[in-house]
């Protein structure tokens, strides 16, 4: 396969950013970037802007307001079959391929701020998603091929993935029902996390920082919630570059009016 470089955003308004990820892209230079919580419907993506930045080749799952993913390239891309992973039909994933490796797109939901589904349906709709997306996976895995799935996954999975792994197992995205079923939803397709394989844990790992912390940087309070994991098939292309071909640019958490999520990006081949 030819030298592709993915990157990873929830972008939280692809509108009201859209300078930010011209930013971002002249200097991290992708081939493909994958949007999440672009909160517009395809009509109003901003497609010219793509296209000034170098990227013509688009696919926009939108809903009006919420959710919403978008995948963009500048080479050529086909859309594949998606899959019904959501159980209330929202725009939370599509499936494109680009230069002959498919690449999933997903936007899982944050799941409220109750862990317990009895009180909190928004905390039930993310199990029932998580459960879907498993099964889905792990029928996916069997086919084969070159698979790269990316997201906001809203689950920090591992102890060093959040800033405090006893004060954060009764908090949404890092308890154990979650953590338990990313993590086999994962190994049920054998696919490889990432930048877990190239960053190995105690390091801490995070993408996301809240707007509640005025210094972020100073707290550091974050959370792994963005995601790159690859089949079997692209272990070697992912490791190639080692650390230096993964990247979180969390300088972007310092830009004007940012997304609370940072960029990740990985360089195949």
């Amino acid at each position: 396969m030819a030298a592709l470089t993915l990157a990873t955003w929830n972008i939280n308004s692809v509108r009201l950013r859209i300078e930010q990820v011209a930013r971002f892209a002249d200097t991290a230079k992708p081939d493909v970037i994958c949007l999440q919580e672009i909160k517009c419907m395809e009509d109003q993506f901003p497609a010219k802007a793509f296209k000034d930045m170098g990227y013509p080749y688009f696919h926009v799952s939108g809903q009006k307001g919420v959710h919403g993913v978008a995948t963009v390239s500048r080479t050529p891309l086909d859309v594949l079959e998606d899959c019904e992973v959501c159980p209330k039909g929202e725009a939370r994933h599509h499936v494109v391929r680009v230069d002959g490796v498919e690449i999933q797109n997903y936007y899982i939901p944050a799941g409220g701020d109750e862990p317990d589904i009895a009180i909190n349906p928004r905390f039930a709709h993310k199990l029932d998603f998580l459960d879907r997306f498993g099964a889905y996976l792990e029928k996916r895995g069997q086919k084969g091929g070159d698979v790269v799935l990316v997201g906001d996954l809203n689950i920090a999975p591992r102890e060093h993935d959040v800033w405090s792994h006893k004060q954060l197992l009764k908090v949404i995205s890092h308890t154990p029902v979650e953590t338990e079923g990313l993590e086999l939803a994962r190994t049920r397709a054998g696919y490889l996390d990432v930048a877990r394989e190239l960053i190995a844990e105690p390091e801490k790992i995070y993408t996301w920082w809240s707007y509640r912390n005025r210094d972020w940087r100073k707290s550091n309070r974050g959370r792994r919630l963005d995601h790159i994991w690859v089949s079997p098939s692209l272990q070697a292309a992912a490791t190639a570059h080692g650390r230096e071909g993964f990247t979180i640019w969390d300088e972007t958490r310092d830009w004007e009016k940012p997304s609370d999520h940072v960029p990740v990006t990985l360089k195949l081949g």
